[in-house]
């Protein structure tokens, strides 16, 4: 198989499903009661501030990024690829995508978050010329732990 046979689109709202079982094979952590319920995902792609892209091959789900913006700063979000189908090129070209709008819209500066212990992630957005910063550290406040 190559990746000349994937094909990327955006997401549809009927894709949730085979979405949230493709981020949970990958080990992605993810709040299908929360942030990333089917109402809360359908909701932040219809407000323009978030692009979301799926890899397929036939009529298989094989790979995600979830592409947002603030108006000044852009964020790379669930980046998948199935693992049958890595080492093929497919992550790149999800995030090549997610990042070209970004750049349509005017955002310059992109940015993704990776947890320290996902090595594979943090060598693939540096080998992509992102920039690791070991001076900043991430502080968040949750309504509630489902969010």
């Amino acid at each position: 198989m190559n990746e000349e046979n994937v094909a990327i689109r955006k997401f549809r709202a009927d894709d949730y499903d085979a979405v949230m079982a493709l981020w949970k094979a990958s080990g992605l952590p993810f709040k299908p009661n929360g942030r990333d319920s089917r109402e809360k995902i359908l909701k932040e792609i219809t407000q323009g501030i978030a692009s979301f892209l799926v890899a397929i091959k036939g009529d298989t789900i094989i790979g995600t990024v979830l592409a947002t913006h603030d108006g000044r700063k852009g964020w790379i979000n669930r980046l998948a690829v199935a693992t049958e189908f890595r080492g093929l090129g497919i992550a790149q070209r999800l995030l090549e995508e997610a990042e070209k709008t970004l750049y349509d819209r005017g955002i310059e500066i992109i940015a993704c978050l990776i947890e320290d212990y996902n090595q594979t992630s943090m060598s693939f957005f540096q080998k992509s010329g992102y920039i690791k910063h070991t001076d900043i550290f991430y502080f968040t406040k949750r309504r509630h732990p489902g969010v």
